[in-house]
């Protein structure tokens, strides 16, 4: 039986530009369920090696992009002080569709409609490879922590809550 072809996404023709390796993995989308722990347990690995994108907005600096891993949850502080902020916010959902392009559960950190500075929480670097959207529900990209990082002109920095 001959394998569906996956369609590249614009982030995927990006990182294609770059010569920047990755692997386009697909799921099985829930729409009642957009976590990055379901797309975890449908990629069957670990939560810690799947990132969520999240866009903010600084007092200083205007919006700006973490992806951290997606169990966690940011923390304003710190994300504030990565970025030469005094405060932050995550921007309300209503924006990400005309300020990103992208929609809630196919946030990708490559490819939005213009770039924004980037911060990646460091235990990223912790890993040969983690996932992150490739711009679509249902897509991820399997991509070593420091291809990202060169791709979007990332930043590493303790951007969550410790629990």
């Amino acid at each position: 039986m001959a394998k569906d072809k996956i369609q590249k996404t614009n982030a995927a023709r990006l990182l294609d530009s770059k010569k920047i390796a990755y692997e386009l993995i697909p799921y099985e989308v829930d729409e009642n369920d957009l976590s990055a722990v379901h797309v975890a347990a449908q990629l069957g690995e670990p939560i810690d090696r799947v990132f969520k994108t999240l866009v903010l907005h600084g007092d200083r600096t205007g919006y700006f992009v973490c992806v951290i891993p997606g169990e966690k949850e940011v923390d304003l502080k710190l994300a504030a002080k990565a970025t030469g902020n005094k405060s932050c916010n995550l921007i309300p959902m209503k924006e990400l569709l005309p300020l990103t392009g992208y929609i809630r559960g196919g946030c990708s950190p490559i490819g939005m409609k213009k770039p924004f500075p980037t911060y990646i929480h460091s235990t990223c670097m912790n890993f040969d490879y983690i996932y992150v959207s490739a711009g679509v529900r249902g897509l991820q990209f399997k991509i070593s922590p420091s291809d990202l990082c060169k791709a979007v002109g990332a930043k590493t920095g303790d951007l969550v809550v410790e629990s």
